[in-house]
């Protein structure tokens, strides 16, 4: 080795141990990237690390094992549109008069005249998305919006770049255009994702992926079905659906076609974080799994899906509609394999991801929100209990009526105004909300609802009132 080498290696080894120096005494580390998918219609016992038997989800299940898996994690409505203005304001539903999927359904003919509610998220809202692009971030966003039309699309509410491979991206479910791949362009999605963390992995950015996977129509992926099909009939004979008022439940998960959907969206988060590998940043990079409400199962007929051991299905405020998964993997698998069972919220996101950032938090924006930050990192949050609410004053599809709802630790408050009732539940002993106690337990029932109607009072909720007789 000739003396000019030498001096060189030398030189070379002075100024990397400098610049190290000087970056850890500055004080100043790189900014965290942040993943966020977000699945359409995903039950909380759809895969394979929260339960499921018959769906098969191995890049999920490692990603729960690297990652913090939530086991009470809540959407805060039961349905898409009100669910994801939560997601990106903070707020509940019922603050932006967003309260049933947009349009919504009439309610024309029903006991009921429901409350008439807003079709976009309003252009004042400060999203998260325009929180973090003022704190510097990059911001992107694929795939299902449904929070109003062009006008109101991702790219006006604080999203640099918007991809969607439909001709009709504001409606919920996939619109006509030619796509890659089934019509629910999974793999668009996943490409254009992809292409965006390539451009920006030397600057922090949120990438945010809103599959159109697994709502209907359920479409099955032809190179899983037959695998599937074979899984199902191995199972023999469906039991028996499972009456909810007026709709049925799916009593097991036994639907090939869906079960290649989930699949499909477990492919494409594989081929994300191996992305992120590729390109060196996946140990800068939070990524963030949940959905926007529970599966559908429950419908006139029978739902696609099913969410046992949870009650009822999307639309419905029993815990088969509002609990979902909720899995974070952190850099450099920080708190690998923990499992919270502290109740969180969808408001909850817009907080934490300001956290994690390191940016100021926006309480007088995400003023339902609270960071679970403390609760990943093993620090904890305010020991007092929490009160959960949920507001639904509309029909749905799923055959749900009119209702509300509230939990405070382990017991759960739902009062249907279209039957005039109301039913209390102990989650901790009755997860499958099987046993109403509210009979048995009348000051809880009565003290729970009081404090929902105060709620309800304070944040201006519009309540259904009965139609008049002409």
């Amino acid at each position: 080795m000739t003396t000019m080498r030498v001096l060189l290696l030398i030189l070379t080894s002075i100024l990397v141990l400098s610049s190290g120096l000087i970056a850890r005494n500055s004080g100043k580390e790189a900014k965290p990237n942040f993943l966020f998918l977000l699945v359409d219609d995903l039950g909380w016992a759809d895969l394979a690390c929260y339960g499921s038997t018959f769906h098969e989800t191995p890049h999920l299940d490692r990603l729960a094992r690297e990652g913090v898996r939530f086991t009470d994690a809540y959407t805060a409505a039961s349905i898409c549109s009100p669910t994801r203005a939560s997601l990106m304001t903070g707020k509940h539903p019922v603050r932006v008069n967003i309260t049933d999927w947009i349009p919504g359904s009439s309610g024309k003919g029903r006991k009921l005249r429901t409350p008439l509610d807003d079709h976009h998220l309003a252009l004042e809202e400060v999203t998260i998305a325009e929180a973090l692009r003022e704190g510097g971030y990059s911001t992107f966003y694929t795939g299902k919006w449904h929070l109003g039309g062009a006008q109101f699309s991702p790219d006006k509410q604080g999203f640099e770049q918007y991809y969607d491979p439909h001709e009709n991206p504001s409606k919920g479910s996939p619109g006509s255009g030619t796509t890659t791949g089934r019509k629910h362009g999974t793999i668009d999605l996943t490409r254009e994702t992809k292409k965006f963390i390539t451009e920006r992995r030397n600057a922090p950015f949120l990438a945010f992926l809103s599959y159109y996977d697994i709502h209907t129509p359920i479409i099955p992926e032809n190179k899983y079905h037959a695998h599937y099909r074979d899984k199902a009939a191995q199972l023999g004979p469906s039991p028996i659906a499972i009456r909810e008022h007026d709709g049925r439940s799916r009593p097991r998960q036994d639907n090939a076609a869906l079960a290649t959907m989930v699949q499909s969206v477990d492919d494409s988060v594989g081929a994300l974080v191996t992305h992120l590998a590729s390109q060196g940043i996946l140990e800068n990079t939070y990524i963030f799994f949940f959905s926007d409400n529970g599966g559908l199962a429950t419908k006139q007929g029978v739902g696609p899906g099913c969410n046992l051991p949870l009650r009822a299905s999307k639309g419905w405020l029993y815990e088969g509609g509002i609990r979902v998964p909720l899995i974070v993997r952190m850099p450099n698998r920080r708190s690998a394999g923990l499992q919270l069972s502290t109740p969180v919220l969808s408001t909850d996101i817009y907080p934490t991801l300001l956290s994690l950032a390191g940016l100021p938090l926006r309480p007088e924006q995400h003023m339902d929100g609270q960071s679970f930050v403390g609760l990943m990192n093993g620090t904890g949050r305010d020991s007092a209990p929490r009160k959960l609410y949920w507001h639904y004053p509309h029909y749905h599809g799923s055959m749900w009526t009119p209702g509300a709802a509230i939990r405070k630790g382990d017991w759960k408050l739902i009062q249907f105004y279209h039957f005039d009732k109301l039913e209390l539940y102990d989650l901790r002993k009755d997860l499958g909300e099987s046993t109403d106690l509210s009979a048995a337990h009348p000051e809880v029932t009565q003290t729970l609802l009081a404090e929902l109607l105060k709620w309800q009072e304070k944040l201006g909720a519009s309540i259904p009132v009965v139609r008049e007789v002409k």
